[in-house]
C-alpha cells in the first residue's frame, strides 16, 4: 500500500500556468517546472531547491544570516527520487479520484475534469525526469552558461543572459564573485547561440520566468552602439520580457541622459545600482570608485530617463570602525535620491568572503566586525532611515547567499 492510500489527508496539489505543486502529507511539499522538472522541496520544515545545473541546495540561517549550502550528491539523488514517488503518488491519487486542490483558507474542492487532464499530462511530464536524467542537466547548463554568480532578489526568477562576463572593475576588496574570470564582453552571433541554449534549457518552463537579466556583474557599461544588437536578439527571442540589470555609478555615470533613455527603448526598464554605503571614505576603503555625490547625481539619471532602480545598501561594512559614519552618510544619501513608487532599496548583511581582499586588509588593520546583535542594530536604523527618506520605494532584505541558479 502506498503512503498516500494509508494517509488520512488530502493528497493536494496547486496548479499554476508555470509551476505544479504536490503534497502528499503535508511533511512533503515538491514543486515541478513546467517541464515536469522538480525544482523545489519543503522536507520536515526544512526547504530546498534545484539549480538549472542540477545541484541541490538547503537553506539555513547562521548568526541571525540566512545561509545557502550544498546538498552532496547522494543526498540530492533522495531528493529527486522523492519527487518521483511523489509524482507517481499523484498519479495513483489523479485515478482514484482522491486528489484535491486547494479553495483557500484549509478549504480543498476536487478537480474538474479539464484540470484533471491538464495534471495527468504534467504528471507525465514528471515521471520521465528520473534522477539520471536530471543528473544529465548539469551538462546542459553547462553547455549554456558561464557560472553564474549574483542576482538582485527581485531577479531570482528571471532568464539569465550573459551578455558580458565578469566585472570591468573586479577589483572591490570584498568582492570575490568575478575573480576567477577576465571581463569578456560576447559577440553577437556566439550571444544569439547563448540566447537560444538558454531557452532549449528550459524549454516550457521559460513561461515561468519573469523578465531578463543581463549578466554578468555590470553588463551596461558597455557602449548603447555594443548594446544594440544584443537587446535585438532578446526582443528576436522573447519580445515581451522587460530587460533589468547591473552597473556600478563609476560605470554608468559615463553615460548621459539620453542614452538611458534608448536603452528603455530598446526594453531595459531596471537598473540595480551597488552603493554600498553614502560613506566616501568606507567607498575608498572597500577600493569602489565613486562618492554619494556621483552616485546622487547617477540615480537621478536614471530615474529622468523613466527607468525603475534598485539600490543596494551593504550592512555591516566597515565594522565597528565605521559603523556611525556609514550610518549618518548612507541615510543622508538616500534622502536625496529621487525614488519612488517602483522602485528598491535593498539591505544586504555584509559577508566577509574568505580569501578576500578586504579580509586580508581589516585583519592587518585590526578592524572589529560588528557582532550579530550590532549588525541587526545597523539594519533597523537603516531600514528606518530608508523608510524614512524613501517612503515610497520599497525596502527589503537581500542575503547574498540566497542565489541558485
Amino acid at each position: 500500500m502506498s503512503a498516500f492510500a494509508a494517509a488520512e489527508v488530502p493528497f493536494l496539489v496547486s496548479l499554476q500556468a508555470a509551476a505544479t505543486t504536490l503534497s502528499r502529507n503535508r511533511r512533503e511539499v515538491v514543486s515541478f517546472d513546467a517541464e515536469g522538472r522538480p525544482q523545489s522541496w519543503m522536507v520536515e520544515g526544512r526547504t530546498y531547491k534545484r539549480s538549472l545545473a542540477s545541484e541541490v541546495f538547503g537553506r539555513r540561517t547562521v548568526d541571525g544570516v540566512r545561509r545557502r549550502w550544498r546538498v552532496d550528491v547522494a543526498d540530492a539523488e533522495a531528493h529527486f527520487r522523492l519527487a518521483q514517488e511523489v509524482a507517481a503518488e499523484a498519479e495513483e491519487a489523479l485515478a482514484a479520484g482522491r486528489l484535491r486542490r486547494s479553495a483557500g483558507a484549509e478549504r480543498f474542492r476536487p478537480l474538474t475534469d479539464d484540470e484533471s487532464a491538464e495534471l495527468a499530462a504534467r504528471v507525465g511530464r514528471m515521471r520521465a525526469w528520473d534522477p539520471a536524467r536530471l543528473a544529465g542537466e548539469r551538462q546542459r547548463f553547462l553547455a549554456a552558461y558561464e557560472p553564474v554568480s549574483i542576482l538582485p532578489p527581485d531577479q531570482y526568477n528571471a532568464v539569465v543572459l550573459q551578455a558580458t562576463y565578469g566585472c570591468s572593475w573586479n577589483r572591490c576588496t570584498f568582492c570575490t564573485f568575478y575573480q576567477d574570470r577576465p571581463f569578456r564582453v560576447r559577440e553577437v552571433g556566439a550571444f544569439a547561440e547563448h540566447v537560444d541554449a538558454v531557452l532549449e534549457l528550459l524549454g516550457r518552463a521559460v513561461r515561468g520566468r519573469r523578465g531578463v537579466f543581463f549578466g554578468d556583474g555590470n553588463a551596461l557599461v558597455l557602449s548603447n552602439a555594443r548594446l544594440e544588437p544584443l537587446f535585438a536578439e532578446v526582443r528576436r527571442a522573447m519580445p515581451e520580457q522587460p530587460v533589468s540589470s547591473f552597473v556600478d555609478v563609476f560605470g554608468g555615470e559615463r553615460k548621459p541622459v539620453e542614452a538611458w533613455r534608448e536603452l528603455a527603448s530598446w526594453g531595459l526598464t531596471r537598473v540595480a545600482v551597488g552603493l554600498e554605503t553614502g560613506s566616501d571614505a568606507l567607498l575608498s576603503y572597500l577600493n569602489k570608485p565613486g562618492s554619494a555625490d556621483e552616485a546622487a547625481a547617477f540615480v537621478a539619471t536614471l530615474k529622468e530617463a523613466g527607468l525603475a532602480v534598485s539600490v543596494i545598501v551593504m550592512v555591516g561594512a566597515g565594522g565597528e570602525r565605521f559603523a556611525a559614519e556609514h550610518e549618518r552618510d548612507t541615510a543622508a544619501l538616500l534622502d536625496r535620491l529621487p525614488l519612488g513608487g517602483g522602485d528598491l532599496v535593498y539591505l544586504s548583511p555584509f559577508v566577509v568572503q574568505p580569501g578576500s581582499a578586504y579580509q586580508a586588509r581589516a585583519a592587518a588593520d585590526g578592524l572589529r566586525p560588528l557582532s550579530a546583535d550590532e549588525r541587526a542594530a545597523q539594519y533597523e536604523r537603516l531600514w528606518t532611515a530608508a523608510r524614512v527618506t524613501v517612503p515610497e520605494a520599497r525596502t527589503a532584505l537581500y542575503h547574498i547567499d540566497e542565489f541558485v541558479d
